[in-house]
């Protein structure tokens, strides 16, 4: 796996949490976030949308797993939705996986991101979240990148 390391900045973003199993209905909140910031004069071809999963499905049963799908916005944006909720990323040195935007590559990067950190000699920083980056340009290319953060 292709891997580069990259310092994200700290973001405000908006966001939509779906309650439930990971899998189609994130989807569904993601399309539901951008046809909200579409309507919102905020999503463009520089927007950076971040998909979150707040919770191990090893370890939280799925109908408690917490998917955030986000929207960065500028420091200066309020949140008047009350559907839509504001909220900070910490940002921080990551490992970047750029993958293919497909189920299949997302799943599968999922099981060897962790082997690939160990064998670069990265060590996962549990204190800030893994994102899902979803950058407009990139994903017109079918193109995502996952993010995990490391000491």
């Amino acid at each position: 796996m292709n891997v580069k390391i990259e310092k994200i900045p700290a973001y405000l973003i908006a966001y939509i949490r779906q309650i439930g199993p990971y899998g189609i209905n994130n989807v569904q909140t993601m399309e539901k976030l951008k046809e909200w910031a579409k309507s919102n004069h905020i999503f463009n071809d520089e927007s950076i949308i971040l998909g979150i999963a707040q919770d191990n499905p090893e370890t939280t049963k799925p109908e408690n797993c917490r998917y955030d799908t986000c929207i960065v916005v500028s420091n200066d944006y309020s949140v008047t939705d009350g559907n839509v909720r504001e909220g900070n990323i910490a940002g921080g040195k990551y490992a970047v996986f750029k993958i293919n935007h497909t189920a299949e590559a997302v799943q599968k990067a999922w099981i060897e991101i962790f082997p690939e950190l160990s064998r670069q000699g990265y060590q996962f920083d549990e204190a800030r979240p893994i994102l899902e980056r979803y950058v407009v340009k990139m994903v017109n290319n079918h193109l995502c990148e996952i993010c995990v953060p490391i000491k």
